[in-house]
């Protein structure tokens, strides 16, 4: 018979060609919108990242060495200071060479790369201690051309701009890029750090503030439009594929998007929902990641709009970009399609030997007529 999809049964069944492609079956409980919870996109640092660390000289930056003596008479500070302003020399500014290094009188080369002003300068005082009056020293960055945040993409102004010493967060980083071109529901972030990437709604960063984590100096952070949609067939109010036009969408909204279910047709316990989750995901969710082969294992997920709660799990479970609804014909129907094909058939067979019948008593009709 005719149908718009697989029958609730041949779903649940399992994989029964061998030469299909396998699949899990796993029930919607709350069970396992807590694991699919626990998996959902962060950016990298985590929950609560931690803020970036003090920032540190590196190859090229410009920096400004001022040296202070206790008395004149000193390294630096002649016996007969005349009009100074104070015991102190300011030396001309200078770069990170390419060795990591800075150049102090008298005190030689002294190592920057990687290090705090502090460290940098306790390594000058601990070098003029023996030569100079209780000498100290203050160390600035003045040119900041190593520790970077560099935002990109659908930004108003990408820019590449030094990172704040106070901490910055993701959306401070993408303010000052002028923010984002588009409204925003169909935008994406993606942060690169230390050679990894994480990619989160940018809904996500605005409406969960812990999802909003510190920017570190050296991060690239990648802004783009990417509309997200999904298809729906079977018993559904209409198919077809239906955009997001929002940063998530839980399911019970996918289905009202899709006009509901038919109140004609659909089963409410027979609401699929097919996706590809990772092994990690799928070993969560209590399935047997053995029986199948490479990184994403198909699963369709199955909810009983049957069970009044249902709608509540529905309302927590959430859809993601190119997921497939399904909702099943109900059993009933199958046997009405059945019983149309009979009355078609037996209808077809009737058709002449009624038509010969009132043939006939037309004939002895005319024959009786005076």
């Amino acid at each position: 018979m005719p149908k718009n999809g697989p029958a609730s049964q041949d779903v649940l069944a399992g994989q029964k060609d061998l030469e299909s492609l396998p699949y899990a079956v796993v029930k919607v409980t709350p069970e396992v919108e807590n694991v699919l919870a626990s998996f959902a996109p962060r950016l990298a640092g985590g929950i609560e990242g931690p803020p970036p660390k003090d920032i540190r000289f590196g190859i090229g930056d410009v920096v400004s060495v001022t040296i202070f003596e206790a008395a004149a008479g000193g390294l630096f500070i002649p016996a007969e200071a005349g009009v100074r302003p104070g015991n102190y020399i300011t030396l001309p500014n200078q770069n990170v060479d390419t060795d990591g290094n800075i150049s102090v009188p008298y005190a030689g080369a002294i190592r920057a790369k990687g290090r705090t002003p502090t460290e940098v300068q306790r390594s000058i005082v601990d070098a003029l201690k023996n030569r100079a009056i209780e000498p100290q020293a203050v160390v600035a960055l003045i040119d900041q051309r190593t520790s970077l945040i560099s935002v990109l993409g659908e930004v108003n102004n990408p820019a590449r701009f030094a990172a704040n010493a106070a901490g910055e967060r993701i959306l401070d980083a993408i303010t000052r890029a002028g923010g984002p071109k588009g409204q925003g529901f169909d935008t994406w972030v993606m942060l690169e750090r230390d050679g990894k990437r994480s990619v989160v709604p940018f809904g996500q960063l605005v409406y969960e503030p812990k999802s909003n984590v510190y920017a570190h100096p050296g991060d690239t952070i990648y802004v783009y439009r990417e509309p997200q949609t999904f298809v729906a067939f079977g018993a559904s109010g209409s198919q077809g594929q239906f955009n997001f036009e929002a940063w998530r969408v839980s399911l019970a909204e996918g289905v009202a998007k899709a006009g509901g279910l038919n109140d004609t047709m659909a089963d409410p316990a027979s609401v699929f929902l097919y996706r590809g989750e990772t092994r990690e995901v799928a070993a969560r969710l209590g399935v047997d990641v053995e029986k199948f082969t490479g990184p994403i294992i198909p699963v369709v997920y199955n909810i009983n709009f049957r069970d009044p709660a249902g709608y509540f799990l529905a309302t927590r479970f959430q859809l993601r970009n190119k997921d497939v609804l399904y909702a099943s014909n109900a059993t009933s129907i199958e046997d009405a399609k059945i019983m149309q094909q009979i009355r078609l058939v037996t209808a077809t067979v009737n058709d002449p030997i009624v038509a010969a019948y009132n043939a006939t008593i037309l004939r002895n009709a005319i024959k009786l007529a005076p």
